[in-house]
């Protein structure tokens, strides 16, 4: 397995689970954003401040694969695997690893656009903050 660019530990929380014991499949959509708001943290930019600024980063696509279910209280890495920049998009290539195991529990590939005062953009921002994690 090659080393993620960025990882947080996070804990399935027992509300999380359906009627069957598992993940709802929607959280796993919150954990992703988890990991991508605490990368944008790492990485000095924060969601909040960069909104106060004008600048909104919005989810326009995200692909999830299912592969093996988490459980109430399961302890779990959201990984960011890679980062790759077509035109005015971000792609964020994450996993769900649960930690137990190192099982692969999903896979996502998140599309996000950048929209300054209102207007789909690309602020320079980004890519200064992203280019040393982008693929070449």
């Amino acid at each position: 397995m090659n080393t993620p660019l960025f990882e947080i530990d996070l804990k399935v929380r027992d509300y999380e689970c359906d009627a069957q014991g598992i993940v709802n499949n929607a959280n796993y959509q919150h954990y992703y954003e988890v990991g991508r708001h605490e990368f944008l943290e790492h990485n000095g930019l924060d969601f909040y401040d960069l909104h106060q600024k004008g600048i909104d980063l919005v989810l326009i696509s995200i692909h999830v694969r299912y592969m093996s279910s988490l459980k109430g209280g399961e302890k779990f890495l959201c990984t960011l695997d890679s980062l790759e920049k077509e035109g005015i998009r971000y792609i964020f290539n994450q996993k769900i690893i649960r930690k137990s195991d190192n099982k692969v529990c999903s896979e996502a590939k998140a599309e996000v656009v950048s929209v300054v005062n209102g207007r789909v953009s690309m602020p320079a921002l980004l890519d200064e903050s992203f280019a040393k994690y982008l693929q070449k």
